[in-house]
């Protein structure tokens, strides 16, 4: 495998020239005391050594050994805590934290960035901070002013670790039929009691202490999901001082066996009368969760693009050295018995798509950041209103579009190395493995889908649809007389005038057939992403055509000459999925149950 080299310049090329991170945060004020240029890059320099020196060197030997469970105690793979110890000194678990509990305050633009090279290092390891980050989120957002001093410092801090504990046995994306209780204690407190499952980060040796935030029903709350309270229970009680006191009745019953992420411990927690205290207000359990979660998805899309970029790298080093056959044009390498397998058209085909798909997520996910951003930290209420509008619209996008072209990047990378990609050697199958569940946790995206097509969309007659559209339609107007760039233009216009032709004949027909949402949501968000990807490579065709004259390192061209490949290979894919659309749903029902 490829030593991992983090994509600096690609990161520095979004933030600085395409999105001009700079001016953005200077205009906001909670961004404009804590961020700036200089430390942007340092913090962006310094994350690129951890992650290639002290995290990815891990990645395969915490695949291979995997968390060991021994009578309810959780143990990571060698090195992993000596990395984590070395990760939490230089703060990393609090780096968009709260300022006023100890966090650095550094926007999601920046944050995003970081997050994909941890996770192309190790994605194992990088879920753990992740939960941690999740966590802290929606204690700031929702706890009360006690419950922040007396967790945050800690989490921000990476002493303490955080967990989401949502799923159950029986209840997995229906969480209103949730079984575990929460009984008040007469003390303000709530004894907890319940199993939860599939929790990441649950049980570790990594932390001093683990802080649940459990969702669970009080005695009389109503029926489904409105009846959903959360409440933070801490693995060991916090001390009168702040410190770790005695063990509260919460202890992982197993650890799952898994495809992948076999470093990360997925844990079946049981809860056994618990002590916990409520977050946010009773019975508003699932809005406290949803302020962490569009934060959670676009961190699961970006693991999408950060195993994608692994894999490229790693397929690009063995095509360059790989020799099979002869180029079509001729020999290339004359001193050798046949050619690099980098001159093939297939594998270029192969390495081009994934290029193109990379770098367009990592454009689409920082574009979706820089409205987190806005809706976080503007002062001005109608910008505030219109970001949030668009990370409703663009979340389930940046989840699901960005995981689905991951795993299909990877696969790619894989199938570059023909029979040495299946066996282990060369760290690509691991990278397929590990991959693969983010399309299934934090939502699967069959989900993504159905709350794209149905609530952003269906519920609210397209309105949110036509406010991406309408920013859309300014950079074409915008750029509409640049004769140089209408070989992107033209195809953007094109491909979001199919958009909304499809979203025109999915709001008309779903008065007439109830199954229209399900049936077309999974192909909508494809196109949507598909379309997505056409504007934010539109902008950095753009910006790449304005700085091409007199680039020596041919930095520009390769931007070019990759858009060039996605608008006129990989956005035709739009047309065919329209059509999948304009099927409609009787087909897909036509089955009676039992003829399957």
């Amino acid at each position: 495998m490829a030593d991992y080299s983090a994509p600096l310049r690609d990161m520095q090329f979004l933030l600085k020239e395409v999105f001009e991170a700079d001016k953005l945060w200077l205009s906001l004020p909670g961004a404009r005391d804590t961020v700036d240029p200089d430390t942007a890059d340092a913090i962006l320099e310094e994350a690129a050594k951890i992650a290639s020196s002290l995290l990815a060197p891990l990645n395969r030997s915490g695949d291979e050994e995997g968390c060991q469970w021994n009578e309810g105690v959780v143990t990571t793979p060698k090195g992993f805590k000596e990395a984590y110890n070395t990760f939490i000194e230089g703060g990393w678990c609090g780096l968009g934290g709260n300022p006023d509990f100890g966090g650095m305050g550094m926007p999601k633009m920046l944050g995003a960035q970081v997050e994909e090279m941890v996770q192309s290092a190790n994605i194992s390891f990088g879920l753990y901070p992740m939960l941690t980050a999740g966590a802290c989120l929606a204690i700031d957002a929702h706890a009360s002013e006690e419950l922040k001093q007396t967790y945050l410092p800690n989490l921000y801090s990476g002493v303490w670790a955080g967990s989401m504990c949502l799923t159950e046995p029986h209840s997995g994306t229906d969480l209103g039929i949730i079984r575990t209780k929460a009984e008040p204690n007469g003390d303000g407190s709530y004894a907890i009691t319940g199993t939860k499952i599939f929790i990441t980060g649950g049980e570790h040796d990594l932390s001093e202490n683990i802080i649940h935030l459990v969702l669970a029903k009080l005695p009389d709350a109503p029926a489904g999901s409105r009846g959903i309270s959360l409440f933070l229970a801490p693995k060991f009680k916090v001390t009168e001082e702040g410190g770790v006191g005695e063990r509260n009745p919460v202890f992982c019953g197993s650890i799952e066996h898994k495809m992948g992420i076999k470093a990360s411990a997925t844990c079946v927690m049981n809860f056994d009368g618990a002590q916990g205290w409520l977050v946010g207000e009773p019975n508003k359990g699932l809005a406290c969760m949803f302020t962490m979660m569009n934060y959670e998805r676009l961190g699961v899309g970006v693991q999408g693009l950060a195993a994608a970029e692994r894999s490229y790298q790693n397929a690009v080093e063995y095509a360059k050295d790989r020799i099979q056959g002869r180029s079509a044009t001729g020999v290339v390498a004359k001193d050798k018995a046949a050619d690099p397998i980098i001159v093939h058209p297939d594998v270029r085909r192969m390495l081009m798509t994934m290029r193109a798909l990379i770098e367009g997520s990592r454009a689409f996910s920082t574009y979706v950041a820089k409205y987190l951003d806005i809706s976080k930290y503007s002062d001005d209420a109608t910008a505030k209103q219109h970001a949030e509008a668009m990370v409703a619209l663009l979340t389930p996008v940046a989840k699901a579009f960005l995981t689905d072209r991951g795993l299909d990047s990877t696969v790619l990378g894989q199938q570059v190395f023909g029979g040495h990609g299946y066996i282990r050697e060369w760290g690509q199958e691991q990278l397929v493995r590990d991959v693969r569940i983010a399309q299934i946790y934090e939502g699967t995206n069959g989900i993504q889908a159905l709350d794209l097509m149905g609530r952003k969309v269906a519920m609210n007659g397209g309105k949110f649809v036509e406010l991406y559209a309408g920013e859309v339609a300014d950079f074409i107007e915008a750029n509409r007389d640049r004769s140089e760039l209408q070989e992107f233009v033209e195809p953007l216009a094109a491909v979001f005038e199919r958009l909304s032709d499809v979203t025109e004949y999915v709001l008309e027909t779903v008065e007439q057939d109830p199954n229209a949402v399900g049936a077309a949501s999974v192909e909508y968000l494809d196109l949507f992403g598909y379309a997505a990807f056409a504007h934010v490579w539109a902008m950095m065709a753009k910006v790449a055509i304005e700085k091409q004259a007199g680039d020596s390192s041919g930095f520009y061209d390769a931007k070019l000459k990759t858009a060039r490949f996605y608008f006129r290979r990989l956005l035709p894919r739009t047309v065919s999925l329209a059509e999948s659309i304009k099927s409609g749903s009787s087909d897909m029902m036509a089955l009676d149950v039992e003829q399957f």
